[in-house]
């Protein structure tokens, strides 16, 4: 028989260091010098839309305020200034273009995260190097999503400074375009919840890489599920967030996210060809164009004859409730996505 030989206390002490798990800043590191330049792609194109919001925003804070110092308002010249600000980047007013920034940091940095790696299969070596299922998804996960976050937030300070003429009290009786601060377009991308938004598609981005196993139908994927959830909480959650308030005022609400207008009889919703009959008998200078009420003429003349406006709204001073709301229900999706990541991971990633 062979005799047995046995280890050296030497050997037991460096098998036990060899069995011990890395460090968690060597894991961090790893992550860094593996991803370093999906990060850079994303400080890139972050930096890029930023300076552009800044050098337009400049422009458009001057203008803003040589039309706000302009007298007679009435003047043609200050006519001429209101319409040189309106036509400032006019695409970027309704915020819905920059809604697609956490949408490309999702699919483009967190669908590959995972998915590149089980594509290839180089997970499994990384496993056989003291890192473990759970703390390498951690480490790349937990990591990248902070830096995702702080980034994201940086840029809504830059976009929340940028969209600051376009709520000016002054806007309507001006003239000037203006967007409530509540409109859906304009909410998801200032405050905390454009950070929230761009870390939830990080997070969905990961979960989709892991499920699907392939980058490019992950990256998809993410770009899918968050049009679809952007859109399910814009035309259908926020909306009640709180119990919208309802006003029979005969005002304008240019501050204030409407959600309805209808005219009413006897409390009952009336047509366009009522109104329209209705306005037909008033004077050119009342009706409004094409039987619709456009002006406080038009609509104090059909109140004098029985009609009522119900104006179902938002106001603005329920933004930062709001943004509370979206940060919390955003936040508890990320952290759920990173969960079910890391157990499916650690479960069912063969």
């Amino acid at each position: 028989m062979a005799a047995l030989t046995a280890l050296s206390p030497t050997s037991r002490v460096e098998d036990r260091a060899a069995s011990r798990p890395v460090p968690w800043h060597r894991m961090a590191w790893v992550t860094w010098r593996q991803h370093r330049a999906a990060l850079g792609g994303v400080v890139a194109f972050l930096a890029v839309v930023s300076g552009y919001l800044w050098s337009t925003g400049l422009t458009l804070h001057h203008d803003y305020g040589s039309v706000l110092a302009c007298r007679p308002v009435n003047s043609s010249v200050c006519f001429e200034r209101t319409s040189g600000f309106n036509g400032i980047a006019n695409f970027l007013s309704n915020g819905f273009i920059l809604q697609v920034v956490p949408a490309l940091v999702g699919a483009f940095l967190g669908a590959p995260i995972l998915a590149r790696e089980l594509e290839t299969g180089t997970f499994r070596y990384a496993w056989t190097q003291g890192l473990g299922r759970w703390r390498w998804t951690m480490a790349k996960l937990v990591g990248l999503g902070s830096v995702v976050v702080v980034l994201a937030g940086a840029m809504s300070l830059v976009i929340s400074w940028y969209f600051q003429p376009y709520f000016g009290a002054r806007n309507f009786s001006l003239s000037l375009a203006q967007v409530p601060s509540l409109a859906p377009g304009v909410f998801t991308v200032r405050g905390p919840a454009f950070a929230a938004w761009t870390l939830a598609a990080f997070a969905i981005g990961c979960l989709a890489g892991l499920l699907i196993r392939r980058v490019v139908p992950a990256i998809v994927t993410t770009l899918a599920v968050y049009a679809a959830l952007a859109a399910a909480a814009g035309g259908l959650l926020r909306q009640h967030y709180a119990t919208p308030l309802a006003s029979t005022a005969l005002k304008t609400f240019s501050t204030a996210w409407v959600l309805s207008q209808q005219w009413l009889v006897h409390g009952r919703p009336v047509s366009e060809g009522a109104l329209d009959a209705a306005l037909s008998h008033a004077g050119s200078n009342v009706a409004g164009k094409g039987g619709v009420p456009f002006s406080l003429a038009a609509w104090r003349y059909l109140a004098h004859h029985g009609f009522t406006r119900l104006t179902t709204y938002q106001p603005a001073s329920r933004f930062w409730s709001f943004q509370l709301i979206e940060t919390g229900w955003l936040l508890a999706l990320s952290a759920l996505c990173v969960t079910a990541t890391v157990w499916l991971v650690r479960r069912r990633v063969a």
